[in-house]
């Protein structure tokens, strides 16, 4: 046998010989529990029966419609509002101050303004189409301006209206 098997087998016979029978300790924690006095167990609560409601819906509300209180400070809905069904227009991803009129054109007695966005692309507008972030629309171009006006929040959950002007870069 090698010194490394012997070595081993030393380490192993002393880890067994560790342990022993004597288990005196654990059955006298075991007399001790069984000695202990019994505490009353408290019964099962009662289960209330079930008692189905049945709705009757004369003078009652609607339970699957969806609530809206209206506190002071918001609007009914009868104000100024965007209408946010509308498809939006190219110029309408860009805030206003990155727009900038660089001309006019006329075409067919209808005047045009050139206007060159925040990615450089030069789009033609006219009276109607909407620009800027805040639903501008295109009330009148003049050579050297385009006035629009815009529907931005008022604060207190509704909307007003806001003139705004778009003039020629030089």
């Amino acid at each position: 046998m090698n010194t490394k098997n012997a070595a081993t087998l030393l380490i192993a016979s002393l880890l067994v010989s560790a342990c022993s029978n004597d288990m005196s300790d654990l059955e006298a924690y075991a007399a001790e529990v069984r000695a202990r006095k019994s505490s009353k167990i408290e019964p099962i609560p009662e289960i209330q029966p079930y008692e189905a409601f049945i709705y009757e819906e004369a003078g009652r509300r609607d339970p699957f419609s969806s609530l809206k209180f209206a506190t002071p400070f918001e609007s009914d809905g009868s104000g100024i509002q965007p209408d946010f069904t509308r498809r939006k227009e190219p110029l309408e991803e860009f805030p206003l101050d990155s727009l900038d009129m660089v001309g006019t054109i006329t075409s067919k007695q209808t005047l045009y303004a050139m206007v060159r966005a925040g990615d450089g692309v030069i789009h033609r507008v006219t009276l109607g189409n909407y620009i800027g972030q805040n639903f501008g629309r295109i009330i009148g171009i003049s050579e050297d301006e385009i006035q629009l006006v815009e529907i931005i929040p008022d604060g207190f959950g509704g909307y007003t209206e806001q003139d705004a002007v778009l003039a020629m870069t030089q």
